[in-house]
């Protein structure tokens, strides 16, 4: 579960102003992880201690290629734990554990479609990856601040992979104005008078997640969830993500987004209360 990666890429992404940054490391990760997994990155300040910050970075896997040896990882510079990964340089060596968590599923045929708000489009890249690469049919549906927030968390690479994209931004700048649910509630009631399946995966804050899921439980749709909470040991220990879900049976149960997650079924997450 302990490992290092070697930075081979360390780059800006986009504009300056959204504090957007691409890693690549090369390792051994590459070779068993799976989409909506993560990584806990130890990161440190050499100047102060080395044991500080203490604890780890968990960061999702925005794309794995097992043949180059290589995981992506995209995240924004928000806190001092990313101000100084950030300054980690070609060459360098970085302490990661991982693979974590349990990722998403997909279904063996039919269509799926992908809701994302904000940095939630991270994770569900190499998703997109894997399900074209097994045949199913994908579109994507994300929203975001402006063109600038989009262009620069990469907004190319999914045009690259020749699927539908249906965009919102909340100044209109880019798509339609207003919130990403507003387009796949209009296309998911439409869909329930057509023939075929699909599965919904979304990412992105949680009152976005928790609309999605109440849509896609009313239009009869299978739907995926990517929880992101405040993560300690990140491997189930410290308790300190543990949500509240619903089982088949009604019962109020207790799981780790870390160790059980991030991924779940939506109808089993209990929004209204705090994870």
């Amino acid at each position: 579960m302990f490992t290092e990666g070697q930075v081979v890429v360390h780059e800006c992404l986009g504009d300056e102003e959204q504090r957007l940054r691409r890693l690549v490391l090369k390792g051994p990760i590459a070779q068993t992880a799976k989409a909506g997994q993560f990584v806990a990155i130890q990161v440190q300040d050499s100047s102060i201690s080395s044991f500080d910050p203490l604890l780890r970075r968990p960061i999702s896997l925005a794309e794995i290629s097992s043949e180059r040896n290589e995981i992506s990882l995209l995240y924004r510079i928000q806190g001092r734990g990313t101000e100084i990964l950030a300054r980690a340089k070609c060459g360098e060596k970085l302490s990661i554990m991982g693979p974590l968590g349990q990722g998403f599923s997909l279904p063996e045929t039919g269509e799926l479609w992908l809701i994302a708000g904000g940095i939630g489009i991270f994770p569900l890249y190499p998703l997109a990856q894997r399900a074209l690469s097994q045949g199913l049919k994908v579109r994507l549906f994300w929203g975001g601040e402006n063109q600038s927030f989009l262009n620069s968390a990469g907004l190319s690479s999914w045009q690259v992979l020749g699927i539908p994209i249906y965009l919102s931004t909340l100044d209109g700048s880019l798509g339609q104005r207003g919130l990403v649910t507003g387009q796949a509630q209009e296309l998911l009631e439409k869909h329930k008078l057509s023939d075929g399946e699909i599965r919904v995966a979304t990412c992105g804050p949680k009152k976005m997640m928790q609309a999605v899921t109440e849509l896609c439980i009313t239009t009869r749709v299978p739907v995926e969830v990517s929880l992101e909470e405040r993560m300690g040991c990140a491997v189930g220990a410290c308790l300190g993500c543990v949500c509240t879900l619903i089982d088949e049976k009604g019962t109020l149960i207790h799981k780790k987004v870390c160790q059980d997650g991030p991924v779940f079924r939506g109808e089993e997450v209990v929004w209204d209360e705090s994870c």
